[in-house]
């Protein structure tokens, strides 16, 4: 029987509530106690990392559940992740970066309520997280929810209510649960040894152009920023207002050395800069990295772990641009 190690963060799916609202109190323990039948799946051992609202998560905890996940990497067979549903996808995204090559399942899960509401989603997406977990043909970081296997860098929160809040954007999920059962469409092979890194830069912005919006936000991110991520419109571009003030803004940036990616607002099919004038004279420009169909959760993450791993903005370009897994598809 696999012995599988439940690591809890928090979010909705421990909370209960408080004077000002849902807090997450429940300990790991007791969120088991609500699927005594997890028992004849794997055995399972818990720690507790963290008991915090996952709008309160920041990349430091993520480092932090990476390293714990390093830690005890040889003594378990795979690892579940309780985690609030607001930021998991960021929290996959960095995972799949961190934690690169895994052959062992890293799982995460939560909840719309909470797992001692009367109808709750809570017991059967920890449930079936355990149930892949402990499958013998799991492996890699993804997000298990509403019977879904989603790959990490893949995963989107596209409800704020609904039990089906995560997708899988423009790749398909890798396979389901129901009634207990596994049922794979992808089945994932890693031929290369486990690697973990224990370094990002958090010094990102992400700047969202809206129609009309003056260049002179960047003079704010050259101040305060090791890279930004522009979400473009459509395809991607940079508006050109009768003037090249977003071009001069942009060339400003690459000589104070901040690394710059382009991406799209669109939720689907990503970028591709090369189709329309406004996009085509600032690539061709510049050279600047775009994300294509890569999610803005994923995307971030990415500079985030990329930048301590160049020193130029050639290495940079090169690090971003090479696949990790199906983060660019």
């Amino acid at each position: 029987m696999k012995h599988i190690l439940l690591i809890t963060t928090g979010g909705t799916i421990a909370s209960a509530a408080g004077a000002d609202g849902l807090v997450p109190t429940v300990s790991g323990e007791r969120l088991l106690e609500h699927i005594p039948e997890v028992r004849d799946v794997c055995r399972v051992s818990v720690t507790s990392l963290f008991n915090l609202d996952s709008t309160n998560m920041r990349p430091e905890y993520w480092l932090r559940l990476a390293e714990k996940i390093r830690e005890e990497y040889f003594n378990y067979d795979g690892f579940v992740i309780t985690h609030g549903t607001d930021t998991m996808a960021y929290a996959a995204s960095m995972l799949h970066f961190l934690i690169q090559n895994s052959q062992k399942p890293i799982v995460l899960t939560g909840a719309q309520t909470p797992m001692e509401s009367r109808d709750t989603d809570a017991r059967e997406n920890l449930r079936d997280a355990f149930i892949y977990a402990a499958d013998n043909d799991a492996c890699g970081i993804h997000v298990v929810f509403d019977g879904k296997i989603i790959c990490a860098p893949r995963a989107r929160k596209n409800r704020t209510r609904s039990a089906n809040a995560f997708s899988s954007v423009d790749y398909p999920e890798i396979g389901f649960i129901r009634g207990g059962a596994m049922r794979y469409y992808i089945k994932e092979k890693f031929s290369e040894p486990v690697r973990f890194y224990n370094k990002i830069d958090t010094n990102v912005m992400l700047v969202k152009l809206t129609p009309g919006m003056s260049a002179d936000i960047f003079d704010y991110v050259a101040e305060r920023a090791h890279a930004v991520i522009i979400e473009s419109f459509g395809v991607g571009g940079l508006p050109y207002y009768d003037n090249d003030e977003f071009a001069d803004k942009i060339e400003m940036l690459i000589e104070k050395g901040i690394r710059i990616v382009i991406t799209t607002q669109v939720p689907h099919e990503g970028s591709d800069m090369s189709i329309y004038q406004v996009g085509l004279r600032i690539k061709q420009k510049y050279e600047l990295p775009e994300a294509y169909s890569m999610t803005t959760e994923t995307v971030l993450a990415k500079v985030m772990w990329a930048l301590p791993q160049s020193s130029t903005a050639e290495e940079f370009a090169k690090i971003f641009n090479t696949p990790v897994g199906c983060d660019i598809i």
